[in-house]
């Protein structure tokens, strides 16, 4: 469960809880009682030439059941996995009181010059400050009752803590940049690749060409370029820049939720070569309007910019036929309740938007067994360290959607079960060096 406390202001979330929760567990079946035949630990997918369009492949090795020819039975090792705790340690703000008035006097004079468009946002921003101070007090409060947020001074002590974050050993990004170069797999775009073996060695091709699956119960781990990453149970994903998206058009499936978190074009963006971002032009062009079932509930994640937020309320969902429903925010808070940034802070803030909408299209229907989306609502969390980690929003969300509905993740860094995901870097946070292995045990397979 993710959700804390839910309050008529919104939501205290734990994240890490909510990963924790997911079924880290990687099964292995041993020899010598499984099977007379050769086993095969891992499998290198090359050509799939030989199948139809149509096609669904499944991965497997030749000793799928884990039984001998006279019923017996084999050992299974099993293997589970926590992602670090230390990734959500957040024990004081990012900018002190200080820092904050010494940033405060450096740009009076831009404020003077920007003082017009200062004007124009500062209604809508007094307006959220009064909503975020006002709902946050009341889920903070109600968190260190709880015991779920500490008081500063019981950790203090570890707040000049380093915190050692695994390297980025796999550029995915440039890994999609590269696969435009493959030679094309045209015959076998509509494939999905199935995990079957618990531990499955891939190529860039395989990955490029089809939706992955997994639709086991427990979790799977793929190495690809080397690297391993863990794929949870009942999840999908397909790993591609937006050039190569018609995989996810060619299942002919329909989705009841779309979240999106675009790599909005910014100032910070535009000095880093850290990752590309996105224009209005080729944000519209995502193909929401093929993606969408009747009445999904389409959620962008936006930054705090008026500029960004005005594209998507006045262009882009207007393009897409989304009717606007609610506005809500994430606020971002240490493990004792301060926020992360000052709230008046001219350059960071603490806290991002979501714009929920839902899809009319020519075929809506009546809404049935879903509660009306209520507007400014608060989700409060601590962050992930890393960037762009944000909270899962599947347990928020269920009382708004139908139940056992398709759900669609764009521009995701990780996976989660019940979800499709796509992006390049899909597997981002799912590299197995973010997660600890705990203790494996082992048991008896029939």
């Amino acid at each position: 469960m993710s959700v804390v406390h839910q309050l008529s202001p919104g939501w205290l979330l734990d994240h890490l809880s909510f990963i924790n929760n997911i079924n880290y567990q990687v099964h292995q079946h041993h020899e010598p009682c499984c099977s007379r035949s050769e086993p095969s630990t891992s499998l290198h997918l090359d050509s799939m030439s030989s199948f139809g369009s149509s096609a669904k492949f499944i991965a497997s090795d030749s000793t799928t059941k884990p039984e001998n020819d006279d019923g017996g039975s084999c050992e299974v090792f099993i293997q589970q996995y926590i992602f670090r705790s230390e990734l959500f340690d957040i024990t004081k703000p990012y900018i002190t009181s200080a820092v904050h008035k010494e940033c405060q006097q450096n740009n009076e004079n831009e404020d003077l010059m920007n003082g017009v468009k200062k004007e124009i946002s500062i209604s809508t921003l007094g307006k959220i400050r009064g909503l975020i101070l006002d709902g946050s007090s009341q889920i903070i409060q109600e968190g260190l009752k709880s015991g779920f947020l500490h008081p500063l001074s019981e950790k203090r002590d570890k707040c000049n803590e380093s915190i050692a974050l695994p390297l980025d050993t796999c550029s995915l990004s440039e890994l999609c940049e590269m696969a435009k170069h493959l030679p094309s797999l045209n015959e076998i775009e509509l494939l999905t690749l199935q995990l079957v073996e618990n531990d499955m060695s891939v190529t860039e091709q395989d990955l490029f060409s089809r939706i992955v699956e997994n639709n086991s119960n427990f979790t799977k781990m793929i190495t690809l370029m080397g690297q391993k990453y863990l794929v949870p149970p009942k999840s999908s994903f397909l790993l591609s820049d937006i050039s190569c998206m018609h995989p996810l058009l060619n299942c002919k499936k329909t989705y009841d939720v779309i979240v999106m978190d675009p790599p909005w074009q910014n100032k910070s963006v535009k000095r880093s070569n850290r990752y590309s971002y996105l224009s209005p032009l080729q944000i519209k062009q995502i193909p929401v309007p093929k993606l969408a079932a009747p009445n999904c509930l389409v959620i962008i994640w936006v930054t705090n910019r008026q500029k960004h937020l005005r594209f998507v309320k006045e262009e882009l969902y207007p393009l897409w036929s989304v009717e606007i429903v609610a506005e809500w925010h994430w606020l971002k808070i240490t493990n004792s309740g301060e926020f992360v940034f000052p709230l008046d802070s001219p350059h960071k803030k603490p806290y991002e938007g979501l714009i929920l909408g839902r899809f009319q299209g020519k075929t809506a229907l009546p809404l049935r067994n879903m509660l009306p989306i209520p507007d400014h609502k608060l989700i409060v969390s601590v962050p992930c360290t890393l960037h762009s980690h944000k909270p899962p929003l599947a347990e928020v969300l269920k009382d708004y959607i139908k139940p056992d509905g398709e759900c669609l993740e764009l521009f995701a860094r990780n996976l989660q079960p019940g979800w499709t995901s796509w992006g390049n870097e899909v597997l981002k946070f799912q590299h197995v060096d973010y997660f600890i292995a705990l203790e494996s045990r082992s048991r008896l397979g029939f």
